[in-house]
């Protein structure tokens, strides 16, 4: 099983909780675990970025990063934050091509992603690192994609990217309300997104029973190509920014049940956020470990 890093994540210090530390604590724990393929990954080029994102958005990017200017709302930039933002990209990329080859792979990076939409930056995240996997896996053949967003917060700007795919099915349970305060049920895109807004304080049964009825409900009569999870730890008991109640062995639940409904599906997990660093580190660890079992001899695709 692969866990992919890049060094660049630990340089980029936007001075809120979205802090290096949380990267540091995840390495660490899965160095001392010892089951895990750590994969140190090359820098993404601009153009990967470009996948989702127009290249004037970008460029922006860039420019404001090299200024220390920010990106968006919440999202503070500094020279050493756009080596992270394509460091992340060529994580990201590099456990694509993995998890078509071998099954499944974790791309371990910040910032996060999941509230950047086509042409805006927000809530710590300049770029979206997930459509980005979806459209690389897109590429070498995987047409249909479900994406499974568990996150506290809801994905905002991945809806907004892949609300119009038919090909892709977008999965969100979030804290409502709740910043950015998007996600009703309502939102359904064109049929293919389903949100799952539900209050502080329920149990972990009623969160686990929620997401995976919505999961369920995404891939009735529909099979996914390939499977991408926003996999932030946020949700769990004690972080400072969500009111969940869920324990690191439910990710591991939720990617077991994910490997068994479709067991043929490469998955790729990409992290977001998390804010308690060691508790982050106790999900991502639960996460990576119930995604070995998905590892499998390749099935003939190619890598983005």
């Amino acid at each position: 099983m692969a866990a992919v890093f890049t060094a660049a994540a630990c340089e980029h210090h936007p001075g809120h909780p979205e802090q290096p530390a949380r990267i540091t604590a995840v390495w660490r724990r899965l160095r001392e675990d010892g089951r895990f393929t750590p994969i140190e990954a090359a820098p993404a080029e601009l153009d990967y970025l470009t996948l989702r994102h127009p290249r004037e958005f970008v460029l922006g990017v860039e420019a404001r990063a090299f200024r220390g200017e920010p990106a968006g709302e919440e999202t503070p930039l500094s020279r050493a934050s756009w080596p992270a933002v394509l460091g992340a990209a060529g994580a990201v990329s590099a456990a694509v091509r993995h998890a078509m080859a071998h099954g499944a792979a974790f791309a371990a990076v910040r910032p996060p992603g999941h509230h950047a939409s086509a042409d805006r930056a927000m809530g710590f995240c300049p770029v979206n690192l997930v459509t980005c996997a979806v459209a690389q896996a897109r590429l070498a053949g995987a047409e249909r994609a479900l994406i499974v967003d568990w996150d506290v917060h809801h994905g905002n700007g991945t809806q907004d990217i892949v609300a119009r795919e038919d090909a892709t099915r977008f999965v969100s349970m979030h804290q409502h309300p709740w910043y950015p305060g998007t996600g009703m049920a309502s939102e359904r895109g064109v049929g293919n997104c389903f949100n799952v807004p539900l209050p502080p304080g329920l149990s972990r049964a009623q969160y686990v029973a929620e997401l995976w009825a919505a999961i369920e409900a995404a891939g009735d009569g529909w099979m996914p190509d390939a499977i991408f999870v926003s996999a932030g730890y946020d949700a769990m008991a004690g972080d400072p920014l969500g009111g969940f109640t869920l324990e690191p062995e439910d990710y591991a639940t939720l990617v077991a049940r994910l490997r068994d409904r479709w067991p043929d599906a490469p998955l790729v997990g990409v992290m977001e956020g998390g804010y308690a660093p060691e508790r982050l580190a106790d999900g991502v660890l639960a996460t990576v470990a119930a995604m070995g079992g998905a590892t499998r001899k390749g099935r003939g695709a190619k890598g983005g």
